[in-house]
């Protein structure tokens, strides 16, 4: 396992476990709360500036590092939107590409180039794709492709761009964890940031309650048939029922796919990965014959390591009908005469 995956996933068992914080990691945590407070004074204040596009943007973030299943909502959500006659694109730093001046993705871009959620999105809704460290700018690249309304994979705690609907997704299973900030505990922000969201998406069991009180989106990830990576054959879930695989997973929570797994009855020898991991094909060499099975934005990134006994495992978010209808109904509010729209 690669040393940041093993250091990350050090600070995530400490995270989640039961109990208050480390005491070594406090005073960072403490030093990163005084920094998100200033930078967010500094933005109220008008000290730094926060932009729009001109057209509505909707931010489809989280309050933790590590995945909560936004990039799943988002697709969801730009295929709804194209459902229903909209324009939509996504805009997203790109992370695990080259990064540079924003620009839109095409056909021809690597997971190297843009990064792999990147490449993931524009394969799964065919919208326009922008990536860049300044969302403002990739919002900007956007519009002038003749997007009339912009999706933010991520981007809650990017102050620059002003969002017109703010969407939380959180994992149910983990919630906050021990409810610090970084490094001491997963938060990004304190979890009272939840109250300038205008929705919140629960992905999974809300085991810790967050949803109390709120009148919370529940979603859930759906897995689909099996596809392999070199060719095009697909393999009913069924196929896993007491199959031994090799479980491939460069996520936020690699966990969660690894659960996912024994939950369709296989057995799976776990390969954790540091999220958006650039993959060597010695990584990939397990010594038998077993099958591997990944997830699919890792499989983006393998397509020139694949051999025929690689598959991934696509999942979809899945939300409740009247959910779907509120959260779809929100953002079409938020486009011009809006209001007249409905679900």
């Amino acid at each position: 396992m690669p040393e940041f995956a093993r250091l990350r996933g050090w600070l995530q068992h400490r995270w989640y476990r039961p109990g208050p914080p480390s005491p070594l990691l406090r005073p960072l945590a403490w030093m990163y709360a005084l920094a998100v407070r200033l930078r967010r004074s500094a933005y109220r204040r008008g000290w730094l500036a926060s932009r729009h596009p001109g057209v509505p943007v909707i931010v489809i973030g989280n309050l933790v590092a590590g995945g909560t299943g936004k990039t799943p909502l988002v697709i969801w959500l730009a295929n709804a939107l194209r459902a229903r006659g909209q324009c939509p694109g996504v805009a997203l730093r790109g992370y695990g590409g080259h990064g540079g001046a924003a620009r839109l993705v095409t056909p021809a871009d690597t997971p190297a180039a843009v990064g792999d959620e990147a490449v993931l999105i524009a394969r799964r809704t065919g919208v326009p794709v922008a990536v860049g460290a300044d969302r403002v700018a990739a919002a900007a690249v956007l519009v002038r492709a003749g997007c009339t309304l912009v999706l933010c994979d991520d981007g809650l705690q990017h102050l620059a761009l002003r969002p017109d609907l703010a969407v939380a997704v959180i994992d149910g299973m983990r919630g906050f964890g021990n409810g610090a900030l970084l490094p001491a505990g997963p938060l990004r922000e304190p979890a009272e940031a939840l109250r300038r969201c205008n929705l919140v998406v629960i992905n999974g069991e809300d085991v810790h309650g967050i949803a109390a009180g709120r009148a919370a989106l529940r979603m859930q990830l759906l897995p689909e048939a099996l596809r392999e990576l070199r060719g095009s054959r697909q393999q009913p879930l069924e196929g896993l029922r007491g199959a031994a695989v090799h479980a491939v997973a460069g996520i936020g929570h690699p966990q969660r796919f690894f659960a996912l797994l024994r939950s369709l009855g296989a057995q799976p020898v776990e390969h954790a990965f540091a999220d958006h991991h650039r993959y060597r094909a010695a990584e990939l060499e397990f010594g038998d014959s077993q099958r591997i099975v990944m997830t699919e934005k890792d499989a983006v990134k393998c397509t020139a390591l694949a051999t025929q006994a690689m598959w991934y495992l696509p999942v979809t978010a899945s939300l409740p009908q009247a959910d779907a209808a509120r959260l779809v109904q929100a953002v079409l509010e938020r486009l011009p005469g809006g209001e007249n729209r409905h679900a």
